[in-house]
């Protein structure tokens, strides 16, 4: 089992899939994902949700730039293309005190803008990144991942409960809160 070691985190286990492995964002990578961002926004709309549209505007309340350079986000290739994204953020933004409240965010991961691109939609990557972020790397200090979704999209919400996340409640804002134990 190959190990790669930051900081803050080691990856127990660089491949998500047998195709899709798991590598860590560099400044390189700030414009595609981005673009990852954009497009899935796009879909998302041209299904009808308005589930991240404003970053069709230009606003990433995430901003996946300044992510990519505290090395909070994850790129998931086969081979050399890029088929997913995701940010595992080891502090608490305010958006996310303000959904969690002031307790457990020294101990917890904050996982962010799980994308995929369309052409490996419906493979089960979304569930097997989820299980990587569980199992495939190891935050120091850190026993928990939390992650929100809109709470109109019951997909999303089964997506999150069905890899073993407790809905912890819902916020006033229409938004689910998922919390689950790691190690």
């Amino acid at each position: 089992m190959k190990q790669a070691k930051a900081d803050h985190f080691i990856i127990n286990q660089e491949w998500v899939t047998p195709e899709i492995r798991a590598v860590q964002a560099g400044p390189e990578d700030v414009a595609a994902a981005q673009g990852l961002l954009f497009r899935t926004a796009q879909w998302l709309q041209s299904i009808g949700s308005k589930q991240w549209n404003q970053l069709l505007t230009g606003e990433d309340r995430h901003h996946i730039d300044e992510a990519v350079l505290r090395g909070d986000v994850f790129l998931f290739k086969k081979e050399e293309r890029l088929a997913a994204i995701v940010i595992l953020q080891q502090h608490a933004s305010e958006w996310d005190r303000n959904l969690w409240g002031e307790e457990g965010h020294d101990t917890s991961v904050y996982l962010h803008r799980l994308a995929i691109e369309r052409e490996f939609g419906g493979t089960g990557l979304g569930s097997a990144i989820l299980h990587w972020a569980l199992t495939g790397i190891r935050f120091q200090g850190k026993d928990r991942i939390r992650l929100d979704c809109i709470a109109n999209n019951p997909g999303l919400n089964r997506l999150y409960s069905g890899a073993g996340f407790t809905l912890k409640g819902q916020h006033e804002s229409g938004f689910n809160i998922y919390e689950k134990m790691v190690r």
